[in-house]
């Protein structure tokens, strides 16, 4: 096997299937992707509800845990990443959001040319299989099947009554004009099975003559030879290994393990590498920094009647019920995304768009993988869209296999304390709308007792966790300490460039996986032309 190729893509995540097809697509261009875990044999994988049986299993998940950290009274916190071909789109909740519009022109405002909602809205629309069809907002022809909500319950319909009787609309589509709304999420699913990066834009071209996968392909260190990226070494299937691009190394590996592997390969702050021996091949003392995440505070209520997933699910033949009615049709419990219900809203502290946004749903447990609460009860999530707080990723040795310090730094701001405080507020004028009231027996998180502004605040601190959105720490702009360039070329150095998450200079509005396809179409479509 050749170890010689045009292009090495690092990552075989959401952005890097993406990376793969598009560049492998002229049928002449030699491309290798790797993937340091296995390929996505596992059944829990393709069940959209098998998010609670793939996160936090080593087989599936880098397994990550932050610092302990003061926003959260001291608290550390599991990171699930996708360690399978798929990457996080393998393991994660299905939902299918781009942010708001005002995202992106935020971005090309900060210098990022070509980043405006104007120049992605076309990229968005290429990646997309949309169900509905194809409309201004909307694609129907590309690889990542899109599809609608068919796992619904009364007390999801009541629910998007709440929150409208508060003055939030009622909305179809929080992708199209107006993000701001309450309806039903839409999907990366297609009949009933979880639609990956790896399904939507490998399953079809894993035969390609010029396109190699490798898995169990574990990148250790990006080479420069004058000035230029050349070689990645490899750990496949613990056999040591380099493998040559002749035209570009492409950096998927999302907002941890890119800037990891850069630093690991002499591009980071200097100080870093040479307290862990790395030579310093570009002083870039961002790579790392910038680190942004969404935090989700988890209210659940306990409710009156029988009508949550608690109930349906609480004994053995239930459960068999549910696995055979997937097994039939595709639907049912198991066809269930990580939340069926979205609401982008605004709190006081927002007055132009929606700064908070919720994941409503209609069960509750300790944390995916748990097992239902033995009670009825809803789950109603609720995140700040922009957080200010930042964080670093940094290595703490020189080797590829020790994972990186990650410090969120949650809750770190005036307003995102702010921000927290009217999210718990917001919710239970939710909970004490007409639509909801009667279904509400008691609020089980928070604590019913916290009523004022600190005790809310205290409160969480004490039940936020994350919900997987981290970005930002190999950040794109126009000043000389971003990264990256507008393009996502790696400041310093040639032939080098960085797709995914972490090329974010501030995070979106929402879910990231949309947005990380996205930059992946337009990053295949800046190099190839």
């Amino acid at each position: 096997m050749s170890d010689s190729f045009d292009y090495v893509v690092i990552g075989a995540g959401s952005a890097g299937c993406v990376m793969a097809n598009r560049l492998s697509a002229d049928g002449a261009s030699r491309v290798a992707l790797l993937e340091a875990g296995a390929r996505d044999w596992n059944p829990w994988i393709h069940i959209p509800v098998g998010y609670f049986k793939t996160i936090h299993n080593p087989d599936t998940d880098w397994c990550y845990e932050t610092e302990p950290d003061p926003g959260l009274n001291g608290r550390s916190l599991k990171w699930p990443r996708g360690k399978v071909l798929g990457g996080s789109s393998s393991i994660n909740g299905l939902l299918y959001v781009r942010g708001q519009h005002q995202d992106y022109d935020e971005w090309a405002e900060l210098g990022c040319t070509g980043w405006s909602y104007d120049d992605v809205l076309p990229f968005f629309k290429k990646a997309e299989n949309q169900s509905r069809g194809e409309d201004r907002y909307h694609g129907a022809n590309g690889p990542l099947h899109v599809s609608d909500m068919t796992f619904k319950r009364e007390i999801c319909d009541d629910f998007i009554k709440g929150v409208a009787e508060l003055g939030t609309p009622i909305a179809d589509d929080n992708n199209a004009e107006h993000q701001e709304g309450v309806g039903y999420f839409q999907l990366t699913s297609h009949k009933g099975r979880r639609c990956s990066s790896a399904v939507a834009y490998l399953k079809g071209i894993k035969d390609r003559p010029n396109l190699t996968i490798l898995t169990h392909a574990m990148a250790t260190r990006i080479g420069f030879e004058n000035g230029r990226a050349q070689t990645v070494d490899i750990e496949h299937k613990n056999v040591p290994r380099t493998l040559r691009a002749e035209k570009e190394i492409v950096l998927c590996g999302g907002a941890i393990n890119s800037p990891q592997l850069l630093q690991l390969s002499g591009i980071g702050p200097g100080q870093l590498l040479q307290d862990n021996g790395i030579e310093v091949v570009v002083d870039s003392p961002d790579v790392g920094r910038n680190l942004q995440d969404h935090l989700q505070i988890r209210t659940v209520y306990k409710t009156n009647s029988a009508n949550t997933l608690n109930d349906e699910l609480s004994n053995s033949w239930q459960k068999m019920r549910a696995g055979l009615t997937y097994c039939i049709n595709r639907s049912g419990p198991l066809s269930m995304a990580a939340s069926q219900v979205y609401a982008f809203c605004r709190t006081r502290l927002s007055n132009d768009r929606p700064d908070i946004q919720y994941h409503f749903q209609p069960l509750s447990a300790d944390s995916p993988g748990e097992g239902l609460h033995p009670f009825s009860a809803i789950t109603a999530s609720v995140c700040q869209l922009r957080p200010e707080s930042r964080g670093t990723i940094m290595i703490k040795s020189p080797h590829a296999n020790d994972h990186p310090t990650i410090t969120p730094n949650y809750l770190s701001t005036e307003l995102d304390c702010q921000t927290a405080i009217e999210s718990l507020k917001h919710t239970r004028q939710v909970m004490a709308s007409d639509a909801m009231r009667s279904h509400i027996k008691e609020e089980f998180l928070p604590d019913s007792k916290a009523t004022t502004d600190d005790e809310l605040l205290d409160q969480a601190r004490k039940i936020s966790n994350t919900i997987y959105h981290p970005v930002g720490t190999c950040r794109m702009g126009a000043d000389s300490q971003s990264v990256l360039d507008h393009e996502l070329r790696v400041r310093g150095v040639d032939g080098l460039r960085v797709v995914d998450a972490s090329v974010m200079p501030k995070i979106v509005s929402g879910n990231t996986n949309a947005p990380t396809i996205m930059i992946a179409e337009r990053a295949a479509d800046l190099i190839l032309n």
